[in-house]
């Protein structure tokens, strides 16, 4: 829905019509004199204004209808009034988008107004909204957006892409993945002169997904807090073979801070909310726990940045840049960056502080749970799933089939997998689903999964293990602790873990496994 100010002398046409209109959902601020109504205009930028036209006086009125229309606001203006005739012939009447004679019928005014909503919805949408900054600084820009008949999972209903307007001259976009949902996405801005700004939003008609509107619900704006991380986060464009397919967008920047080699290093890392390329969607899901793609980007040293080029090769940057901002683009299926571009969507993601030095990067996700939703339904309109028990090509099951495990390990000279059995069940059910390359070679703190019966309830899960497999010659494992095991609920949001954490070091060999029954939290 969206927000109408109405206005009116008559407090109780006031009362009432603010009633009826949030009944209908609609947001509504009611305003009872000129002033008070350009006040509230200009602090909400409302998307449709109600007004009767004699404020008492014809004079206000018209003084409401310019003061209006000399901003450059999209909004809406709907007059009602007992004298129709007192517009004939004025320049206000130019200016209006539609006269109401009085008594106006409730049904006949909802009916317009869903009317005016929908053409401010796909054509105008939206905000401006001048904002103030004390001193130069990195900005960021929290947006709050709807997008009314956005469906993710849904193909031709995805999401619409917002465009956000910087003083009138930078462009920058935000992709609103969250749908129908209230959202509040971050934007950051760069850094901005001390003075006077403006922020102006707007539907992308060419690359928003027909049946996927856009409604603003609000835009604030503060410092970033730590202005170094924020002045080295890099500025991404889309990877051009996704430009209009909704795919492999930038769900998250994540920076650690790191030592290499004594030096200190900012290290820039994205989840981006699939991977066409490179590791298979099974694969993903035995080695990684996810099938987003969680690569890093960029790194900033004291005196120079590399960032993670095609092939996965870390090599120098000396690339364009926005300010300090690194301005990078995907240039593979599988997100390896250059510094090429522009492509024709640009997106500028405040990085979060991320320390996984006792947790997996998959962590990052579960601190910003509708990237999983996004990962369900990414995989449904992609048709990347088959039905339980089914084995098609690289297609995994429902995503809330699995249990997600997390450990911290050490593997020298083979690789491990997880394993789950459930009570009464005397199958164990493996990661690797029986494969060697689908276990996991690397050590420190993994994510992976196993596949459970449709339907599995936390209770039912009764044991958890780890096998070690052989490569050529014989190695060792080593579980360190388990961390969390959980499922995704039906929203596809996690759970609590199911679970108190194992306790203890445990270290076999290949040919070996190690188990723990589960006590329930």
């Amino acid at each position: 829905m969206a927000r109408i100010l109405i206005v009116d002398d008559d407090p109780d046409q006031l009362e009432l019509r603010q009633l009826l209109l949030e009944n209908a959902g609609h947001g509504v601020k009611p305003a009872a004199t000129t002033e008070e109504a350009i006040r509230l205009f200009n602090e909400w930028n409302p998307a449709v204004v109600v007004m009767d036209l004699r404020l008492p006086s014809l004079a206000e009125g018209l003084r409401l209808i310019r003061g209006i229309r000399s901003s450059a606001a999209p909004t809406k203006i709907v007059v009602t009034s007992g004298w129709p005739a007192d517009l004939s012939g004025r320049e206000e009447s130019k200016m209006i988008d539609h006269l109401m004679p009085k008594p106006v019928a409730t049904s006949k005014l909802l009916r317009l107004l869903s009317i005016l909503v929908l053409m401010c919805v796909s054509l105008c949408a939206a905000e401006i909204t001048p904002f103030t900054v004390s001193e130069k600084s990195e900005m960021i820009a929290e947006v709050e957006l709807v997008s009314p008949g956005a469906d993710w999972a849904r193909t031709g209903r995805e999401a619409a892409l917002a465009e956000l307007r910087l003083d009138g001259e930078k462009t920058i976009h935000i992709m609103t993945y969250a749908g129908d949902q209230p959202h509040r996405y971050k934007v950051l801005l760069g850094e901005l002169s001390a003075g006077n700004h403006s922020l102006s939003i707007i539907r992308n008609e060419l690359y928003s997904a027909p049946g996927a509107g856009l409604i603003v619900r609000g835009v604030t704006f503060h410092k970033a807090a730590d202005r170094d991380v924020a002045a080295n986060t890099p500025f991404l464009y889309a990877r051009a073979n996704t430009i209009g397919k909704f795919s492999d967008i930038p769900l998250v920047v994540y920076c650690e801070r790191l030592v290499e080699n004594g030096v200190p290093v900012l290290q820039y890392t994205v989840i981006f909310s699939n991977e066409d390329g490179g590791t298979s969607t099974r694969g993903l899901m035995a080695r990684w726990g996810r099938t987003t793609d969680v690569e890093y980007v960029y790194r900033a040293f004291p005196d120079h940045a590399t960032i993670q080029a095609r092939g996965h090769k870390e090599v120098v940057y000396d690339g364009p840049r926005d300010g300090r901002h690194p301005l990078l683009m995907p240039v593979t299926d599988n997100n390896m960056v250059a510094g090429e571009g522009p492509s024709p969507i640009r997106y500028q993601i405040p990085a979060v502080m991320a320390d996984l030095t006792k947790a997996s990067r998959e962590q990052v996700m579960d601190d910003y749970p509708i990237t999983w939703q996004v990962m369900a339904k990414e995989l449904i309109r992609e048709e990347k799933l088959r039905p339980f028990g089914v084995v098609d090509g690289e297609k995994i099951g429902d995503p809330r089939n699995y249990l997600y495990i997390e450990a911290n390990v050490s593997v020298r000279g083979g690789r491990i997998a997880a394993m789950a059995r459930l009570k009464g069940d005397m199958r164990w059910r493996m990661a690797n689903l029986g494969r060697f390359d689908l276990a996991i070679e690397r050590s420190g703190w993994i994510r992976t999964t196993v596949e459970l019966p449709p339907g599995t309830r936390p209770e039912q899960v009764g044991e958890i293990g780890f096998q070690c497999l052989a490569d050529k010659a014989p190695g060792m494992c080593r579980v360190d602790s388990v961390r969390q095991a959980f499922l995704l609920g039906q929203d596809y949001l996690p759970r609590p873990s199911l679970f108190s954490t194992p306790a203890g070091r445990t270290e076999f060999a290949s040919g070996e496994a190690v188990t723990w029954t589960l006590k329930s939290k």
